[in-house]
């Protein structure tokens, strides 16, 4: 049954990782419920911004910049490739300097070109900064990485979907708080049209900023400290809970390969962590550990530790099977997302002229808002089914959200509704499943190849991407026909995860993960 409490009270650790076996969100005070809140905070204003431009794009901005459809068209998939690039690169960082200043590093670079959005007056100049804008979109990588290393397994997915969910909600709150700080500034303080939709992007400068350098000074980097000591807790954790005769393996091979026999203390302390066990005692500060076994422990140790990449250990992360069906079931769901996202205002405008800009937009508002439930939804679902099914069972949840989905984007396309009622039920119940999948699918992302873990969730957050841009070409080079590119998004989702579905969710004999 579930414990309310757990929402603000100090969680139970593990004992080796320091990982909370819980999730107090509602207590920013400790240390997990403030590093959970600057996840989703951090990555809900990057959102945001990231899609500052589509509430105002297809009347104010185009009128004012004398935009074409294909130009607005362009814009969106240039918003995207930019992520795609950073969300690659935003992976090995987080492996190498950690997630916080990974996470701190893309706000405060993407909040630069947020403040020069005044400076554009044409439909090139556009294009270059909604291509530099698009790096907010690459935070989306260190979130997730940040808020896997204070979590466990039992309780990961559902942090993970709650930060996600929580952050992706960004794309549904700037259709409501763009058009109403743009009919304020218009309003109330007597601006044009012309100067009003430059100025609304300082808020969101403003509040990127000042969440960025607050990260900085108020978060660790990791729950045992410095992200460059993190292999040495570990092997003092272990000694002080007086387990002996064994070395450590932090593993330098990113495919998890088991290892046998004994290892000179004296070897490479980048690759092994040699200890002496002592009398068992509890740690100063951590009165609240998990109880779990010696050979759990040690294998969390050996397989859970992430570890600086090099390029000939990250390539057969990047490649395998696994990282393929993330970044394919994740090209379906977020990808449709992100695309999906740009031109819903527009698509209701179309089949619904009478809704005007704003009101379109807080419908098209409202597929991202169910962010907040649905992406938490799927990621708790599947740290439910986890103990009954391990692994298997949060991949076979990925599929069948999957293919669901599919079949809602299929009959949207089909329908081409004009009425509003069927409309908006096909979007929502499509949102469903649509934003649990993607939740489902960072619940599983821990487990494979724990210790790159910056590298898959890297790779699986560009392929989302990379979703968002194939699909966007789609609707560009079909005009305003949405519903023809609807169920083609759907075809293809079915397609790719039925596909996929026959993979191993963890490459066989990996130590950590399970």
């Amino acid at each position: 049954m579930f414990d309310p409490t757990l929402l603000w009270r100090a969680p139970e650790v593990n004992p080796v990782n320091r990982k909370a076996r819980s999730i107090p969100g509602l207590n920013p005070i400790n240390l997990y419920g403030r590093v959970f809140t600057f996840s989703w905070f951090g990555f809900m204003i990057a959102f945001w911004s990231w899609y500052a431009f589509p509430p105002l794009l297809t009347e104010t901005i185009a009128h004012d910049l004398g935009l074409k459809q294909n130009d607005i068209a362009n814009s969106n998939i240039i918003a995207l490739v930019a992520t795609l690039l950073v969300r690659l690169v935003a992976g090995p960082a987080c492996d190498r300097f950690g997630p916080r200043w990974t996470f701190a590093g893309c706000l405060l670079a993407g909040a630069i070109p947020t403040a020069l959005a005044g400076a554009v007056y044409s439909a090139k100049g556009l294009l270059a900064l909604r291509f530099f804008v698009g790096i907010l979109g690459g935070s989306f990588v260190p979130c997730q990485v940040w808020s896997t290393g204070f979590f466990d397994k039992n309780v990961v997915g559902t942090a993970n979907a709650l930060t996600a969910g929580f952050g992706n909600a960004g794309g549904g709150i700037t259709y409501f708080l763009m058009p109403a700080i743009f009919d304020s500034l218009v309003a109330d303080q007597g601006l044009t049209p012309h100067v009003a939709w430059r100025v609304a992007f300082i808020v969101p400068f403003i509040c990127i900023t000042v969440t960025a350098i607050a990260m900085l000074i108020l978060c660790p980097d990791t729950p045992t400290g410095k992200w460059s000591e993190r292999h040495l807790a570990a092997q003092q954790n272990l000694a002080s809970h007086g387990i002996s005769g064994a070395v450590v393996d932090v593993p330098g091979e990113l495919t998890d390969k088991a290892t046998t026999g004994t290892n000179s203390p004296s070897d490479s302390t980048e690759k092994k962590l040699g200890f002496e066990a002592v009398e068992p005692k509890q740690p100063e500060g951590f009165a609240h550990e998990a109880q779990i076994g010696e050979q759990q422990m040690l294998d969390t140790a050996r397989g859970e530790i992430v570890v600086k990449p090099s390029v000939r250990e990250a390539l057969p992360v990047v490649f395998s099977l696994q990282t393929l069906v993330q970044g394919g079931c994740y090209f379906c769901s977020f990808g449709a997302e992100l695309a999906i996202n740009s031109i819903l205002g527009a698509y209701y405008l179309k089949n619904f002229p009478a809704l005007k800009q704003r009101g379109s937009g807080n419908w098209a508002a409202m597929f991202g808002l169910l962010n907040v439930v649905f992406r938490p939804l799927g990621g708790l679902i599947s740290d439910l089914i986890y103990p009954r099914t391990g692994v298997w069972g949060k991949k076979y949840l990925i599929h069948i959200l999957a293919v669901i989905t599919g079949a809602f984007l299929v009959a949207i396309g089909a329908t081409d509704s004009h009425s509003r009622n069927t409309m908006f039920g096909l979007v929502a119940g499509m949102a469903f499943f649509l934003e649990a999948g993607n939740g489902a699918n960072f619940s599983l992302v821990p487990h494979v190849h724990p210790h790159a873990n910056g590298i898959v969730s890297g790779c699986t957050g560009a392929s989302g991407n990379l979703g968002g841009i194939v699909f966007a070409i789609i609707f560009r080079y079909n005009h305003k026909d949405y519903a023809k590119v609807f169920w083609i998004i759907g075809v293809m989702t079915i397609a790719i995860n039925l596909a996929l579905s026959w993979i191993r969710p963890i490459p066989k004999g990996q130590i950590g993960g399970h």
